[in-house]
């Protein structure tokens, strides 16, 4: 069976530790999907000049933000890493050259508030994909239809980010009244999923004003871009959640699969 490709918002790192109808949804996911080999995350927080995977067998949690409680810095996620499936990428896709990161980075909160929920176990394997910050949109939805060759060899494809994600606007009360803009913003991205129409989603984005406020820097949103690539048009559209937190920051989680 092939394996599906899914899309999670993870908003605040302190969805890690929260216990929230976003955390239960996510908590609910594992009951649902096949029980992957492996996982691919390609999450917003890690950003790179050049495409990089993980190739460590024990990936590292890092704790990439400032100023949260330190309960959250003592979150660990410790699953192992897959160096063989790395590897497989690597040979798979040459175009563009994925080089392997054997220590610098390892797995992000992107990756592990959202996975902590889901495989609390921490007993798959996982590998992330980074974001080459150089490169346009169209590279990044494109590589996402090489990766996904992985929903057969038993991969579970996760692009981690949030469709709107803006910090500037963004409201600390978790359940403040979503931005109109970003409600806008975000069902304009449903609407053209349940079309199928992805093409507008990797290049008309930023046409609207609500796409602008909703993507003021692309690292969150890419990761979308990866997860509509590696889809094919005999997968079915499920949505996890659909919320907004904190006013400015979509938690739309997808599912494509069977």
């Amino acid at each position: 069976m092939k394996l599906p490709v899914v899309f999670l918002g993870h908003g605040s790192p302190m969805n890690a530790i929260a216990k929230n109808d976003f955390t239960k949804a996510l908590a609910g996911l594992a009951k649902k999907l096949p029980k992957p080999q492996v996982i691919l995350s390609i999450s917003a927080h890690w950003m790179t000049q050049g495409t990089f995977v993980t190739h460590m067998e024990q990936p590292k949690t890092i704790h990439d933000f400032q100023g949260f409680p330190k309960a959250l810095f003592e979150v660990q996620y410790p699953a192992p890493g897959s160096p063989k499936i790395a590897d497989l990428l690597r040979q798979k896709i040459s175009n563009p050259e994925i080089l392997a990161d054997d220590g610098h980075w390892g797995l992000d909160h992107g990756t592990w508030s959202v996975l902590k929920h889901i495989y609390p176990a921490a007993n798959i394997p996982v590998f992330q994909l980074s974001l080459d910050m150089t490169q346009p949109p169209d590279f990044h939805y494109n590589l996402g239809k090489k990766l996904a060759f992985l929903r057969e060899h038993d991969v579970l494809i996760i692009g981690s980010g949030n469709i709107v994600h803006n910090l500037r606007a963004i409201n600390w009360n978790e359940n403040a009244p979503a931005h109109h803009w970003a409600v806008e913003f975000d069902q304009w991205v449903k609407t053209k999923i349940d079309k199928w129409d992805f093409a507008p989603l990797v290049s008309q984005y930023l046409s609207s004003e609500a796409g602008k406020l909703s993507v003021p820097t692309p690292e969150h949103y890419y990761p979308l871009l990866y997860a509509l690539g590696a889809t094919s048009e005999q997968d079915k559209v499920h949505y996890i959640y659909e919320g907004i937190q904190n006013a400015s920051i979509s938690m739309r989680c997808i599912w494509f699969g069977f």
